[in-house]
């Protein structure tokens, strides 16, 4: 892969000298072969071979407990003046297998250019690519006499695939330091992301009267209000589409799963529908269960003797970072400068953690990873390439540079 190095110096063209191939590779067949599956949240593994390897590289490595057997991993280059730090995010969990599988799932196999395993692209591929980039950064400085202003940090929290209790844990603690930006790792086929949605999960449980299916209106059906909540859902999906961002398209809804009843001859007393709420950047999740909730309310359940409590259980912001910021210059740059794929500044229509850390510490946050989210994430016999490594890797330690001295 060619870099203009006549736009480079020479700090900068040493650090991506360090950036090598083979630790790429090799780091990131040891994240895939420690499974951390969620649930039910197995990263335990995952978060001690990262560990080993942020250690192997010099960096300084500590952890925090968010629950028994659970830690998020921290990670920081030494030799900085103590200035805002240039924050790398990832998570160690990975989705459960699934079916399908035609490569060993947790083998690391390196075939024709691409590492396959899960977690390869989502994102064990991006921790890799942070923790080189980062021994890449340090090793050029020190050989240089050169001191960085600030550290280069990587957060690497548990649980992003499920609830997101490690992001909450992070963001939930006192700031520990300024920071410049946050560029999250996760999977984008390396194209910078300024706006990402949102998530949450929305839990709609009718209750109504049981009653001997020969005598059915002794009873109130809670599986047919809860078919009134779903068709309410279903319109509103279409009407959200009249509001679609410019970047991320329009908030949506999802109806994954519905529970209830016990038997065909018994009118059912309780129905729980499940569904998928995606949030633009500008929403509040708080505003969005009131909304739902007065949605639900007006569909007149109550007329019916039949009761309704709507819950939201996770919930995850979206966030969008102004294309004009310098952060976002500053690393979209770097990517183009080591040979990225030129594609325009974008929007995500997944959710991740950079949300939390955008929206409760306010810092200018991205999402930029190897790997591609929509063709790789939580499929059987997922793979990243080794030039999106390397790529990734080296535009995380030139926008650290370009940032940091």
């Amino acid at each position: 892969m060619s870099v203009g190095t006549e736009q480079l110096s020479a700090l900068e063209s040493a650090a991506l000298d360090l950036i090598d191939e083979a630790a790429l590779v090799s780091c990131t067949q040891r994240l895939v072969r420690a499974p951390g599956q969620n649930p039910p949240g197995e990263e335990a593994a995952t978060v001690a071979v990262l560990a080993e390897i942020c250690a192997e590289l010099d960096l300084d490595v500590s952890t925090s407990t968010v629950v028994e057997g659970r830690d998020n991993l921290h990670a920081l280059t030494r030799d900085h003046d103590g200035g805002p730090a240039l924050m790398l995010l990832g998570h160690t969990d990975v989705v459960p297998l699934g079916d399908g599988w035609t490569v060993e799932p947790f083998g690391g196999l390196l075939r024709d250019g691409r590492i396959h395993g899960r977690g390869t692209t989502d994102m064990k591929g991006g921790l890799a690519a942070s923790a080189v980039a980062m021994s890449a950064v340090q090793r050029a400085t020190r050989a240089a006499g050169v001191r960085l202003t600030g550290p280069v940090e990587l957060a690497a929290t548990v649980d992003e695939e499920a609830t997101g209790i490690g992001v909450r844990h992070l963001v939930g603690q006192p700031q520990p330091r300024a920071y410049l930006g946050c560029i999250t790792a996760e999977p984008t086929d390396l194209q910078t992301i300024i706006a990402a949605r949102g998530d949450a999960y929305v839990e709609i449980a009718v209750r109504g009267v049981a009653a001997h299916a020969g005598r059915p209106d002794d009873g109130r059906n809670a599986i047919y209000g809860a078919a009134r909540v779903v068709e309410s859902l279903r319109r509103w999906h279409d009407e959200l589409k009249a509001d679609a961002h410019r970047l991320v398209g329009p908030a949506t809804w999802n109806v994954g799963r519905i529970d209830g009843g016990h038997g065909a001859s018994i009118v059912p007393a309780d129905a729980t529908v499940y569904a998928d709420r995606r949030l633009l950047p500008s929403e509040s999740p708080a505003e969005v269960l009131a909304d739902i909730r007065a949605r639900v309310e007006s569909l007149g359940l109550a007329d019916d003797g039949l009761t309704v409590e709507v819950t939201m259980p996770m919930d995850m912001p979206g966030f969008e970072t102004p294309q004009g910021d310098s952060f976002v210059a500053a690393v979209d740059d770097a990517l183009g400068r080591v040979g990225g794929p030129g594609l325009p500044l974008g929007g995500w229509t997944a959710a991740c953690d950079g949300g939390f850390v955008s929206r409760d510490w306010g810092v200018p946050t991205i999402v930029l990873g190897p790997g591609s989210v929509n063709e790789q994430a939580h499929r059987p016999d997922e793979s990243v390439g080794v030039d999106e490594l390397v790529t990734a890797a080296r535009t995380y330690a030139l926008a650290a540079l370009r940032l940091l001295t």
